[in-house]
């Protein structure tokens, strides 16, 4: 843990969390604190559990990278033919939690989801590595693979498919955003006496509240 984690993880266990302390904007205040973690040196900051409703009504999760946050929403990518796809396909809703474990912090975010447009897609698909981008095309996700060597095979057969020319995204391939309907920040405290706040989108705006531990 770098030492300003250490300050950090120190003033937030020790002198918690307030409503002085949060802004009125919870996107905002969520982009100060990931600002904080990644500036403290968390590894993987921009990691986070999805939780999805199952096909069958059973919780599925995941872990999965944040790839963009605005007042819009929360950004990351996936194919569109795998498991969570499907589920989401099927229930637009989900959850995700962030879990700072160097700065005693948890975020969590519930939400509904949508896809992200082609462009939108497509401009953060061309930003991957080439080999991220054939692996694109190769996956097929969340169905059963016999062996490795066979992953490997598609993967050889389409890097010589776009031999000398720039990998398109494929249709199978995307974003999603999640349009936050409510935001929970997490301090850990002493005693498992933390501090928790809510906010809930209303129709006049983010109403924020304090939670019981």
């Amino acid at each position: 843990m770098s030492l300003l984690a250490r300050v950090l993880s120190i003033k937030g266990v020790f002198f918690g969390l307030s409503e002085r302390d949060l802004l009125p904007e919870p996107i905002e205040q969520f982009r100060r604190w990931y600002a904080f973690a990644r500036r403290a040196g968390c590894p993987w900051p921009n990691s986070f559990a999805l939780a999805t409703v199952g096909l069958d009504g059973r919780p599925a999760v995941r872990m999965m990278l944040l790839k963009g946050v605005d007042e819009r929403g929360f950004v990351f990518f996936t194919h569109y033919v795998g498991r969570k796809a499907s589920e989401m396909q099927r229930t637009p809703y989900a959850a995700m939690a962030f879990h700072w474990i160097e700065l005693v912090r948890q975020v969590r975010i519930e939400g509904s989801i949508a896809r992200l447009s082609w462009e939108e897609s497509n401009a953060y698909f061309q930003s991957r590595p080439r080999a991220s981008r054939i692996g694109a095309w190769a996956s097929r996700q969340s169905e059963p693979l016999e062996s490795r060597s066979l992953f490997n095979t598609r993967f050889r057969e389409f890097e010589r498919k776009f031999q000398g020319q720039e990998v398109p995204l494929p249709p199978h391939w995307g974003g999603y955003r999640l349009k936050p309907e409510i935001i929970e920040f997490w301090q850990g405290r002493p005693n498992r006496l933390h501090d928790r706040f809510q906010f809930r989108r209303e129709s006049s705006g983010w109403v924020m509240r304090r939670l019981y531990p």
